[in-house]
C-alpha cells in the first residue's frame, strides 16, 4: 500500500500466532463439466470424482516446492483517465488518458507472477473483440491464462478517474460485460491439478452465473485441500449484495483480504482493527489492506500484527490492492508466514501507486 508511517510504528508482538501455517477447510465434493483449455476458448475435459482431501502438511510441501497459484477472477479493459483539479460539469476538463489492461483477477496474478511465483494460472472471460490481446498481456506478464471467449459479451471495461493530486484517489466507472459471466460449465477440478492455492475475486460474488462459480469451485478446492483466498474488491458492489449474504457465500474460505472500508461495512464496526479481529471469528485469517497505514493481520478474534506501509509518491492508486494480494500470495507459496507475506504486499503496493494502470511492469 501507499506511503505513511503505518500503524503503531511497528509489527505487534504477536507475531509467532499470525505466522502459523495456513491449513486448509475440510471438505468433499465431486468434479464435474468442461473448463477453458490454456490459451483462449473452452473445451471438453475428463469428468470424474474430485481427489480425496490433501493434509495440511502435504499442502504446506507442495506451497514451499513452487505449487501454481490459480487464480479466478475478471479480466477487464481499463481506460485511466489523469486529471488535474476537479472535473468541469457540462464541459471539457483535460487529462492525461490511457487504454491498459487490467481486472482485479488479472492484475493480481501478474503482481504475483512478479513476486516470484513460479507458476500463476487465471481463469477468466473475455469478449472476442480483445480476447488475443488480453491473453498476449498475460502472457508477456508470466501468467498462464484460460480465457473463456463469451460469445455475446464484450470485454468487461472500467473508465478509471483518477485524480492528479497528491492522493492520486481514483473513481470507477464499470461495465463488467463478460468478466462476470464465468459459470459452473467455465470450470474443472483439472484446473487444480498441481495448484498449491486458489484465489477467488471477490467481483464473482456479484453476478449469479459467478456466483454459482464460486460455490463450485471452492468446494472442489475444500475436497482436495487447497486453500482458498478471497479479495471482497468492491464496498460499493458489496453494499448492494450485503454484508450477510457475502459472508455466506465465502464460508470455508481461509484467507480473506479486505480494505479498510470492506472490512468495516462487513462488520458494522468503525474501528478497522476491530473490523479485521471480528472478522477472524468467522475467516481463519484475515489481512487488512490499509492504504498509507499498512495492513492488519488478523487470527481467532485479535489483530495478531500491524505492518507499516513502504513510503510512496502516488501517481495512480488503481490497482494497489491486488498488487498487495498478488505479492502476499506469492510469498505464502515461497514459504513465508501470514505477517511477512503482508510486508511483502506492502512493498509491491508501493511499487504500484508510482505507476499508471494496475500491472507491475513486464520482466526486463
Amino acid at each position: 500500500m501507499a506511503g505513511g508511517s503505518g500503524l503503531g510504528g511497528g509489527q505487534d508482538a504477536l507475531g509467532g500466532e499470525c505466522n502459523r501455517p495456513i491449513e486448509a477447510v475440510a471438505g468433499s465434493a465431486e468434479g464435474r463439466t468442461r473448463s477453458a483449455e490454456s490459451g483462449i476458448g473452452p473445451s471438453e475435459v475428463p469428468v470424474g470424482k474430485a481427489e480425496s482431501r490433501t493434509a495440511p502438511s502435504e499442502v504446506a510441501a507442495r506451497s514451499a516446492d513452487g505449487g501454481a497459484l490459480l487464480v479466478v477472477g475478471d479480466v477487464i479493459t481499463d481506460v485511466v483517465a489523469r486529471h488535474e483539479g476537479p472535473l468541469a460539469a457540462g464541459t471539457d476538463t483535460a487529462a492525461s488518458i490511457r487504454t491498459v489492461p487490467g481486472g482485479a483477477g488479472a492484475n493480481l496474478a501478474c503482481w504475483a507472477a512478479h513476486g516470484g511465483a513460479a507458476e500463476v494460472r487465471l481463469l477468466g472471460r473475455v469478449g472476442a473483440e480483445a480476447a488475443a490481446w488480453h491473453e498476449r498481456e498475460l502472457v508477456a506478464h508470466g501468467v498462464r491464462p484460460r480465457l473463456v471467449v463469451d460469445p455475446q459479451a464484450p470485454t468487461g471495461t472500467v473508465i478509471c478517474l483518477v485524480d492528479g493530486g497528491a492522493s492520486a484517489e481514483r473513481t470507477f466507472l464499470t461495465d463488467s460485460g463478460a468478466s462476470l459471466r464465468l459459470e459452473p460449465a467455465d470450470w474443472s477440478d483439472a484446473l487444480l491439478d498441481g495448484v498449491a492455492r486458489l484465489h477467488l475475486s471477490g467481483y464473482l460474488l456479484f453476478s449469479e452465473p459467478s456466483r454459482a462459480l464460486v460455490t463450485v469451485a471452492l468446494k472442489a478446492a475444500r475436497a482436495r485441500g487447497v486453500p482458498v483466498s478471497l479479495d471482497p474488491a468492491s464496498s460499493g458492489f458489496l453494499g448492494e449484495l450485503g454484508a450477510g449474504r457475502f459472508l455466506a457465500l465465502v464460508e470455508g474460505v481461509d484467507v480473506l483480504l479486505p480494505s479498510r472500508d470492506e472490512a468495516c461495512l462487513l462488520t458494522g464496526l468503525t474501528d478497522a482493527a476491530e473490523a479485521a479481529a471480528e472478522l477472524s471469528l468467522r475467516v481463519p485469517l484475515v489481512v487488512a489492506k490499509q492504504g498509507h497505514q499498512g495492513a492488519l493481520v488478523a487470527r481467532s478474534g485479535k489483530v495478531c500484527a500491524r505492518v507499516p506501509a513502504v513510503p510512496a509518491t502516488p501517481r495512480d492508486t488503481t490497482g494497489a490492492g491486488d498488487a498487495f494480494t498478488g505479492a502476499f500470495l506469492a510469498a505464502l507459496l515461497a514459504g513465508a508466514g501470514p505477517e511477512e507475506a503482508a510486508a511483502e504486499g506492502c512493498r509491491a503496493g508501493a511499487r504500484a501507486v508510482e505507476r499508471v494502470g494496475g500491472r507491475p511492469p513486464l520482466p526486463g
